[in-house]
């Protein structure tokens, strides 16, 4: 299938690493140009970037954080300026929230603690989609895919204001689509189910990894390219008409 992404310009925020450096990989094996963002593992960024063709101008990384102001203007700009534009944005950059202990109650967490958590990942979320959606209109096409978990629609102990955070998008996803449809601009959010990334291998205990695949129809969890795949076609010319919509990858759960 031809995804007709030869040349186009992909943002991946949240590239450098995990589900976010399989969607780079993704787009930039279609024949993208690739800007992927880190926050502060500079040298993960570099590599990726070398990955995927910096030597050619075809991949580049750029230090991105959704909580700081200016952040989301500066790497729009440096994209647009750089390669004249932006063709799809994935937004996958998230400011994950602290791991709480058992015995931490939800109604305990300081407003110091989670409202910056909730500022930074849903506003430096609209400001670059913002940022990225005025160039999509210009140009009468343009992709924009967030990705979100299944914690936003299932739940998670502990995992409130990440699951808000993530909720968010799926709002902001909707009424997006009507805005943006028709200008050419597609928007969908992706939703995964826990997924065997490096940090999941590393972070999560084994019998916790083992406890959800035993609650997921296909006996498994999903792969990082799983994941970049529903990304990459949502993401693309391939996709003619589909908006507005929310798709899980998460082995039928």
């Amino acid at each position: 299938m031809d995804m007709g992404l030869r040349d186009r310009t992909v943002l991946v925020t949240g590239g450098s690493k995990g589900i976010g450096l399989a969607v780079a990989r993704a787009y930039s094996a279609e024949g993208a140009r690739v800007a992927l963002t880190y926050r502060s593992d500079e040298k993960a960024g570099a590599l990726a970037a070398a990955e995927l063709g910096a030597a050619d101008d075809r991949a580049c990384h750029l230090r991105y954080a959704l909580d700081e102001p200016g952040s989301p203007e500066a790497v729009v700009d440096d994209v647009c300026a750089r390669w004249g534009g932006i063709d799809v944005l994935v937004a996958n950059a998230l400011v994950r929230p602290r791991r709480r202990t058992p015995d931490e109650r939800f109604e305990d967490l300081p407003p110091a603690e989670w409202e910056p958590l909730l500022r930074g990942n849903v506003a430096g979320t609209v400001r670059t989609t913002q940022l990225a959606l005025a160039h999509m209109r210009k140009r009468g096409w343009g992709r924009i895919v967030f990705v979100s978990s299944h914690v936003a629609v299932d739940g998670k102990p502990r995992q409130e204001i990440y699951g808000a955070a993530k909720m968010a998008l799926h709002g902001l996803m909707r009424s997006m689509a009507w805005d943006a449809g028709r200008d050419g601009v597609l928007v969908n959010v992706v939703s995964p189910g826990l997924t065997l990334t490096e940090g999941v291998r590393t972070v999560l205990p084994g019998e916790v990894r083992e406890e959800e695949r035993g609650m997921t129809p296909t006996g498994r969890l999903s792969r990082p390219e799983e994941i970049a795949a529903a990304v990459t076609f949502l993401g693309s010319a391939a996709n003619g008409n589909i908006s507005g919509e929310v798709l899980t990858v998460a082995g039928g759960r």
